[in-house]
């Protein structure tokens, strides 16, 4: 009887101890995950994340502190280059990308501009969300510390002709939640994405666009 009772107990210590190790590998992958500086998060998001929806609010203040706009809106992205940037306030503006063609339709205007997509994306914002993942090809990328809960990355472009100097991008929990675009007169852009759902396969219509009856077509 003894000798069966200690086996017995034996096996369930054997049990204890898998299942401490189970928890302190989870404690362990925690803290990875918790310690993952800025730029890893980043580099995490952009390999891991192939598509995704959400919605944002977006804020432009001007070099001089005063603030210029509020506006929101919803967005969908798929790697590459397949992107969707619907503002609805404080008036209606669509910015969609087919990977192919960037098509921008104003409504209060019923004016269409569009471009070939070719490189455009490269050292853009639009980069981050919809871009072939060749960060360090378009950008070149520091640490920016932490701050207000989130660990920061500091992203100058490369190409010299770009339209902003610098971005600072905002991470959590290995996820996107803030970007500051600073342009070369001073101006900032702030986009706060108030959801944002990875992984998901937004429709493929959301990518197409066709100019409405009677807008005035400009471009390529």
């Amino acid at each position: 009887m003894n000798k069966v009772y200690l086996v017995g107990r034996g096996g369930q210590w054997r049990r204890m101890l898998g299942m401490v190790a189970l928890c302190a590998a989870v404690v362990l992958a925690g803290q990875a995950r918790a310690s993952a500086t800025g730029v890893e998060q980043l580099r995490r998001f952009v390999a891991d994340t192939r598509s995704a929806e959400g919605s944002f609010e977006q804020v432009v203040t001007a070099s001089s502190g005063v603030r210029q706009q509020h506006a929101s809106g919803s967005f969908a992205f798929a790697r590459p280059g397949k992107f969707r940037w619907n503002y609805a306030k404080p008036y209606p503006q669509l910015l969609v990308s087919d990977g192919v063609r960037l098509w921008a339709w104003d409504q209060d205007l019923n004016q269409v501009t569009v471009k070939v997509l070719g490189d455009a994306l490269g050292s853009t914002p639009v980069a981050i969300l919809a871009g072939d993942g060749t960060l360090d090809r378009d950008f070149d990328l520091r640490e920016g510390g932490e701050a207000d809960g989130y660990a920061w990355v500091v992203a100058k472009p490369r190409q010299a002709d770009s339209a902003f100097e610098s971005m600072r991008i905002g991470l959590s929990d290995g996820q996107l939640r803030r970007m500051e675009l600073r342009d070369n007169f001073g101006q900032t852009t702030l986009i706060v994405f108030t959801r944002l759902m990875a992984g998901v396969d937004p429709a493929p219509d959301l990518f197409r666009f066709e100019p409405p009856l009677g807008a005035d077509v400009i471009g390529d």
